[in-house]
């Protein structure tokens, strides 16, 4: 018997510690699989979910005994904290690197927030530029009911709640970033339901709008092309906001930075860059985004008490966020209809800061009712205003918490 589980401590494993824990792995094993099967079959975002099912897979399985007699992995540890420890364990588990410099540093987040500013366009916000920002507004309502709701109703601390409230901005990096300052010990759950959520709530978002907007008025075209703008002007554009942005709330610098930088080698033609920031270093982030948040689903993290919470609180956020950029919407919409306007108030999920999903989900709604139907650009703008918006309610976030403590 001490044969066999010496040579498949992986299997033994499971009948030698706590039942619970066990049925947990398990659990988590079979999510990995629905979750890579339905990245294959492209229901859910496969740049992330792939990679995500295959760790959250390997990391409940692979579990051995370690050389201080405990059961564990070679793969991660995100709870070491001391130094030597640190130091012997990096040479041991070999994601444990790409976890310690990339990650518990936030420089992940920033790395695919540098990718989305290379791939987003300032001119979409142009066309629009007051109806962008107030559905952009609109659209992080989620984010402070959730921060009310986290303090008052489930006694989290102001900290812990506004790290899981910034799920209602339904943008991953900043969720990692947010967490990572305001809620260290709460960053590796909030990461993975966060991720979770973002890919499982876009399925629910096109009946939100449904059952929001209207049949007739889902169908309305909008005409509103971004305008011609000098390269020059919006190359200063980016450059003189992320320096006011910076100056007014210096603690989300680095993302501020990373996005407009993003977009300032885009707007300066800088190909060579723009090339690596869209193409390799986006999917390469992605790539290690995906595999370490499946690795980090060990079943003793899961099992954290305060998951639940996290759990109910991210769906909220997210949910609301959508009820408030499609409120955002008819305000637009009403707007325009006294001035004898016309404008469509399905644009208001692309306020919800997830570039481009919320904007593609906006016109693909859309063009079911209409399909000469083009909201695109408008949406386009009200999702870069979306990645702004939440960038700022974030930094708030983390000076009001700091102001407090």
């Amino acid at each position: 018997m001490d044969i066999l589980i010496q040579m498949f401590p992986g299997i033994s494993s499971f009948f030698l510690e706590d039942p619970l824990v066990a049925a947990m792995r398990v659990g988590l094993i079979v999510l990995g699989f629905v979750l890579c099967y339905f990245g294959f079959k492209r229901t859910l975002e496969p740049l992330i979910m792939v990679p995500m099912g295959l760790g959250m897979i390997a990391v409940n399985c692979g579990v051995l005994f370690l050389s201080d007699g405990g059961l564990g992995t070679i793969i991660l540890n995100p709870l070491i904290s001391d130094v030597d420890e640190l130091v012997n364990i990096l040479q041991v588990n070999f994601l444990q690197p790409v976890y310690n410099l990339t990650f518990s540093n936030g420089l992940i987040a920033c790395l695919v927030f540098m990718g989305i500013g290379a791939r987003s366009d300032i001119s979409f916000i142009l066309a629009r530029p007051w109806a962008c920002i107030v559905i952009a507004i609109f659209a992080e309502m989620g984010t402070f009911v959730t921060l009310g709701l986290g303090v008052s109703v489930f006694g989290l601390d102001p900290s812990s709640a506004a790290a899981v409230a910034t799920i209602g901005g339904a943008d991953g990096p900043m969720v990692l970033f947010a967490s990572l300052i305001l809620a260290p010990d709460l960053f590796v759950p909030i990461g993975i339901i966060a991720y979770l959520y973002l890919s499982l709530t876009y399925a629910g978002y096109p009946y939100i709008i449904k059952a929001l907007v209207p049949k007739k008025y889902r169908g309305i075209d909008v005409i509103a092309y971004p305008p011609e703008v000098p390269q020059t002007a919006k190359f200063l554009f980016c450059v003189v906001v992320c320096a006011m942005l910076c100056i007014i709330l210096p603690v989300a610098a680095p993302l501020m930075l990373s996005f407009f930088i993003g977009l300032a080698v885009k707007e300066a033609g800088i190909m060579e860059y723009v090339d690596q920031l869209d193409g390799c270093i986006t999917y390469v982030s992605t790539f290690f985004l995906g595999l370490v948040l499946g690795c980090l689903c060990e079943a003793s993290t899961i099992m954290n008490p305060v998951v639940g919470t996290i759990l109910i609180l991210g769906i909220v956020a997210l949910a609301i966020s959508a009820v408030g950029g499609l409120i955002g919407g008819w305000v637009i919409y009403a707007k325009d209809k006294a001035r004898g306007k016309e404008f469509n108030p399905v644009i208001g999920i692309s306020g919800i800061s997830c570039v481009p999903t919320t904007a593609k989900l906006a016109q693909h709604a859309v063009e079911d009712e209409n399909p000469m139907a083009i909201i695109l650009p408008l949406a386009m703008g009200c999702n870069v205003c979306g990645v702004i918006v939440s960038a700022v309610a974030t930094g708030v976030f983390v000076a009001t918490v700091f102001m407090i403590g």
